[in-house]
């Protein structure tokens, strides 16, 4: 897994980034941050679920993050708690289940479980048209159902909100996706069903069972892979690459852990 990110800072800031493999197996890891060819300080803030922020105080000039990292093994979703069950059930900015849920009782009445999952990712995806560049950092999934079209983000949060709509624990997780093309940071859609948090992706573009999480959280809001604090920052470049030894078949009414 690797990502390389070129970001001008035009006055001083705190620059967040999100670009780590969640915490669990890794083989090797590399972060080298650097500010008009001069490395930096960075320091490691560990979240929930194992989601890891690396944060720099930033001075101007062209700041230059790369990261890489071999992978064995899948990282450690972190412990379930009812706290994280209720937090999950709740509408957030990006995921307005709260407006949504007549909609979600309307078409999902009388599915639960796996079921219900497998409903939700095909009615999303046959809903939205993937149009990189079709939505704006604000949308929520309210505007992305009524545009009809959006990215991966979009459709996550779409996903959420229908599923917290019916009670349903829900989350979006920010991944490395092998298979993915074009080649991006990917985010997709966890869902609480039978005591096991299952992967909802409604676009279909990777193989699920490939995925490396990264962040978890409510919805873009908590993992974003990059923001800036106290001045400005204008992310100029973004290169993700992610390699599997292979890459799986997608069935889509398996159930698949991203653990």
């Amino acid at each position: 897994m690797s990502a390389h990110l070129v970001v001008e800072v035009l006055e001083p800031a705190t620059v967040a980034m999100q670009v780590a493999v969640a915490l669990g197996h890794l083989a090797e890891e590399s972060l080298g941050v650097s500010v008009a060819g001069r490395a930096v300080p960075v320091r490691q803030l560990v979240g929930e679920h194992g989601t890891r922020m690396h944060v720099v105080d930033a001075a101007p000039g062209v700041m230059v993050v790369d990261y890489a990292a071999r992978v064995l093994g899948r990282g450690l979703g972190g412990e379930t708690t009812e706290a994280d069950l209720l937090r999950y059930l709740r509408p957030s900015r990006y995921c307005e289940s709260d407006s949504l849920a007549p909609t979600a009782r309307a078409e999902f009445a009388g599915l639960a479980g796996a079921g219900l999952l497998a409903a939700v990712s095909s009615w999303v995806g046959t809903r939205l048209a993937y149009v990189p560049g079709s939505s704006l950092p604000t949308d929520g999934a309210v505007r992305t159902l009524l545009a009809r079209q959006g990215v991966c983000r979009d459709y996550a949060h779409l996903v959420v909100a229908l599923l917290r709509a019916l009670h349903v624990p829900a989350r979006v997780v920010a991944v490395y996706a092998p298979g993915l093309d074009p080649m991006d940071f990917h985010a997709v859609a966890e869902a609480h069903i039978d005591r096991e948090w299952l992967v909802v992706d409604a676009t279909t573009l990777a193989p699920r069972a490939s995925l490396i999480r990264i962040a978890t959280g409510r919805d873009a809001s908590d993992t974003a892979f990059l923001s800036a604090y106290g001045g400005t920052a204008l992310l100029r470049e973004v290169q993700v690459g992610a390699v599997a030894d292979w890459l799986p078949g997608d069935d889509l009414d398996a159930r698949v852990r991203l653990s």
